[in-house]
Parts: C-alpha cells; structure tokens; sequence
C-alpha cells in the first residue's frame, strides 16, 4: 500500500480511503466489520465517515455507519491503526432537516454534530473532520 502525508499533519495515510456510507442501510453491521478487516489487512489505514450517512439520507438512518465503526472499534480496540475521518452536515437545502433543524455551520450546532459524532464512533477524537 502506498502511503501520503495528511497535510502537514505528519500523518501517513494510504492512498485508498474505506468510504462506508451505506453501511446501516445497504450494508449490515456484519458486512461492514468484514470490510474494515479486509482493508486493514490490505494496509488501507483510512475510514471516512459522516453523521448523515447511512446514504440516502434519513431520519431513520441518521448517524447509524458511525455507530457500526464505533461498535468495530470497541470490539477490535483498533482505533490506532487507522485514521479516521467525519463530516459535519453543512446547511440545509430542504433535503437533511431531520438533523438539527436543518443544519447551520455555527459553532453550537458544529460542536452538537462533533460531541454527536464523537460518542456514536466511541472514540474520544478525529484525525480530520471536514464539511460535508
């Protein structure tokens, strides 16, 4: 696996990001802990996620891929072995109102998504957290 520095982080990681938004609504838990395994195995180091996903989008699925990757962290106690990024839900266009309101990017409902995201992954932080 070739890798990349994140930034000037100093941070290392593998040119292939794991994306996960459909897990919790077109993947299974199940499926999704044989792909974080899979790509670890391979040396793939880096997990994007975000609170709005499993994708599409909705109320019922809200926040549920952060919660498989937290439950994968707490069942394999991996967290440094992989860099791990989330997104907030920036503002609103009609089509995520079920997640604050309608997200706005201030600094109340950025914090809100984080501490969200943050207990959902089990994990106390983010390598890079990112507007989505």
């Amino acid at each position: 696996m070739k890798y990349r520095k994140l930034g000037n982080s100093g941070i290392d990681v593998s040119v292939i990001c794991l994306g996960t938004m459909t897990w919790g609504g077109q993947n299974t838990q199940s499926d999704a802990f044989e792909q974080l395994d899979f790509a670890l195995e391979q040396g793939v180091n880096f997990v994007d996620t975000a609170e709005l996903y499993a994708i599409p989008p909705s109320k019922e699925t809200y926040g549920k891929t952060e919660t498989i990757i937290g439950n994968w962290l707490a069942k394999n106690k991996k967290r440094d072995s992989i860099i791990l990024a989330s997104k907030v839900a920036g503002n609103s266009k009609g089509w995520i109102d079920h997640i604050r309101q309608g997200p706005k990017l201030n600094r109340q409902q950025m914090t809100e998504a984080l501490d969200g995201s943050l207990k959902r992954l089990q994990t106390n932080y983010l390598d890079l957290y990112q507007i989505h």
